[in-house]
């Protein structure tokens, strides 16, 4: 048996170019010399008569000085250029320049056919925050959880330290405890009011909130104990209903509290300055009005509070500060419950 040895020649791809330096003599995506062709009736057979596939073209690199290609006149054997840019300038783009006629509008300006965009703040169509309904809900549930759990460890207090009279005669002879546990409230709340990475970070500012409740409770109970138990359940009594009161209508009237609230700050620097001449002026009418006076504007700051809270009106408070907001409900309700016991304890005596 013998066999027929057939000479084998490239293939060209594309029209009869001459090959550039550089390039193989056989297609790239095959990698093997593909046999020369035998024409016969116009198609290319392999020895044995069976014709081959069509060489491929999809993948396969523009052989040079095809479809107007030309080599790169410096080194003659990378890279390619547009032939209607001779030399090859360094500014040459690549393609083809426009044809006569061409407008470009689109140089220069964007937005060409379009009006301007809108303006951040006139730009309403998105949600930021609290005006998602579902972030809101879940800001407030957090927030009243918290104060929940705070208003109940501080009137423990004060029930521990009303109705427990062994409690109540160990601060009556230690009142540097009450001045311990004003210090460290004092501390905590600088710190939860002013470093806002530490009431941001869970779970350092629950821990500050908790020193600082603990503190407020023990000054509180400390201040029921000088009282008679009689004006302590009815100040706890009226203090339920006004903040109940203030809460419900601050959600329902559209009126903007906290468009107020610069005004409700420089009323408590005054109100701060009354408190010292009451501490030299020591006359019952005059601390009562000074009572009167500080439960009215700690009513007003719970009002505004409360809508901070909500979202709904010029000025929100962030989710994050969920804690901040909690501490601002809470001295709140102490505040108007120290001036409701004030008052009722100088009325009766």
């Amino acid at each position: 048996m013998t066999t027929e040895k057939a000479d084998y020649t490239p293939v060209e791809v594309g029209s009869s170019q001459p090959l550039g330096p550089g390039n193989p003599n056989f297609p790239a995506a095959f990698g093997v010399n593909v046999p020369g062709p035998e024409v016969h009736g116009g198609g290319i057979l392999a020895p044995g008569g069976l014709p081959y596939p069509p060489p491929p073209v999809a993948f396969a690199p523009v052989v040079p000085g095809i479809y107007g290609a030309a080599l790169k006149p410096q080194d003659g054997s990378s890279g390619y250029v547009n032939p209607n840019y001779p030399g090859y300038p360094e500014n040459a783009p690549p393609y083809s320049p426009p044809a006569p006629g061409f407008v470009d509008t689109y140089s220069g300006n964007p937005y060409h056919s379009e009006e301007a965009p809108p303006a951040f703040s006139e730009n309403q169509d998105f949600d930021f925050g609290l005006d998602n309904k579902s972030i809101r809900r879940a800001f407030i549930r957090k927030v009243y959880l918290l104060l929940t759990a705070q208003l109940m460890v501080t009137f423990a207090f004060v029930a521990i330290f009303t109705f427990v009279e062994e409690v109540k005669v160990f601060v009556l002879r230690n009142t540097w405890t009450y001045f311990l546990s004003y210090g460290v409230f004092f501390v905590s709340i600088c710190v939860i009011s002013c470093c806002g990475n530490v009431r941001r970070r869970h779970p350092w500012n629950l821990v500050a909130l908790s020193v600082l409740t603990l503190s407020m409770s023990y000054m509180v109970g400390t201040i029921a104990s000088f009282h008679k138990t009689e004006s302590v359940i009815m100040a706890v009594g009226i203090t339920a209903v006004v903040c109940f009161t203030v809460v419900i209508f601050s959600m329902q009237t559209k009126y903007d509290f906290t468009s107020c609230y610069g005004v409700l700050f420089v009323c408590l620097l005054v109100l701060i300055f009354f408190s010292i001449l009451c501490i030299f002026l020591q006359n019952i009418i005059l601390q009562i009005v000074y009572a009167g006076l500080g439960a009215l504007l700690f009513t007003a700051f719970l009002a505004v509070d409360t809508q901070l809270l909500l979202g709904n009106k010029e000025l929100a408070l962030s989710p994050e500060e969920y804690v901040f907001a909690a501490l601002n409900l809470y001295t709140d309700i102490i505040n108007i419950f120290l001036y409701i016991l004030a008052i009722v304890g100088r009325a009766r005596g």
